[in-house]
């Protein structure tokens, strides 16, 4: 079996899970394993029939009082119960922030190491290998887990897509589980202040990175971005030059956003940004680059100089609206 943990607050569904699912009904379907969902809540859980609209073996409440509220003491000691019962080959995240803190205390109580961050794997006759970006996104590192099971893999932002999870049914199951003492309590969680634009509601976005060369090259983009009537954005070099403001910046220290179609041109595609914008649509790359990271992730690349593909495809947009 393969469980999969299913992030939420207060039951309202961290829709990242759902590329987790994505993830375990792909690795189950090669290896022939069933794959089941795991939900941390206090009290009943509402999202569990959501979740059991999925195509799962079934649905686990892990209920207890102390997982209302997230710890990763809380976490580990239900999580460590479920493990033991269900036995399962694979556990299966999202790499998120709540994820990465408490997964490798979780796969610690068990002996093992956590693989976390992965882009994507390969099946070599039933021999899972793993593929992670280190030196920030600069080399790929295969991995192979060896060892009994269980194995503890979290795959990155957009690695999967969540609106591929195949849909079925499940049956739900409430598990009590005991929860020792929490060493730390919970603050309200940081809230940013709001940015004067809000990319996270825009259908097309224009992003541009250290190919524009220059602050007046953005005008090029623009014109992009005025035809297709979209938003302009920018990696963090873009920002940090103050070609445009701040609340411009997609990636990690900016905004996550998830558009329809997303414009990436002269971006190689650090994780910084990667994990910013994964979740669009569709994405288009124009680097000079071919081995640019960018290229890993985008549903359409050009190869080639943006001050010569830019205009061409203003022209050619215009000739069709006409």
């Amino acid at each position: 079996m393969i469980l999969v943990f299913i992030e939420h607050k207060d039951c309202v569904l961290n829709k990242i899970s759902l590329e987790a699912i994505t993830a375990a009904q792909t690795i189950g379907k090669e290896l022939g394993l069933g794959v089941g969902a795991v939900i941390p809540c206090g009290n009943d859980c509402n999202l569990a029939d959501e979740i059991s609209q999925y195509n799962l073996e079934k649905v686990i409440v892990a209920k207890n009082e102390k997982l209302s509220t997230y710890t990763p003491d809380g976490y580990t000691d239900a999580f460590e119960q479920i493990i033991k019962s269900e036995n399962p080959q694979f556990v299966i995240m999202a790499h998120t922030y709540q994820v990465r803190d408490f997964c490798p205390k979780l796969a610690a109580r068990f002996g093992k190491e956590m693989l976390g961050d992965v882009i994507r794997y390969s099946n070599d006759g039933g021999s899972l290998t793993f593929t992670r970006r280190i030196f920030l996104g600069k080399l790929d590192a295969d991995v192979k887990i060896e060892g009994d099971a269980p194995y503890f893999v979290t795959f990155q932002s957009g690695a999967f897509r969540g609106d591929n999870a195949e849909k079925g049914s499940a049956s739900v199951e409430t598990v009590d589980v005991e929860v020792g003492d929490l060493r730390m309590e919970p603050e309200e969680p940081f809230q940013e202040a709001k940015a004067s634009v809000d990319l996270t509601k825009s259908e097309v976005i224009i992003a541009v990175g250290r190919g524009i060369k220059s602050e007046e090259n953005i005008k090029i983009a623009e014109e992009l971005a005025e035809v297709l009537g979209a938003d302009i954005a920018a990696s963090r070099p873009i920002c940090d030059s103050e070609w445009l403001p701040i609340d411009r910046q997609i990636g990690s220290s900016g905004q996550t956003v998830a558009p329809k179609l997303y414009i990436a041109l002269g971006i190689s595609g650090a994780i910084q940004h990667i994990v910013g914008m994964k979740n669009a649509g569709t994405i288009v790359a124009i680097n000079k680059d071919a081995e640019a990271p960018i290229f890993d992730i985008a549903d359409y690349g050009i190869v080639g100089d943006l001050f010569d593909a830019v205009p061409v495809l203003v022209e050619e947009i215009n000739k069709a609206k006409s």
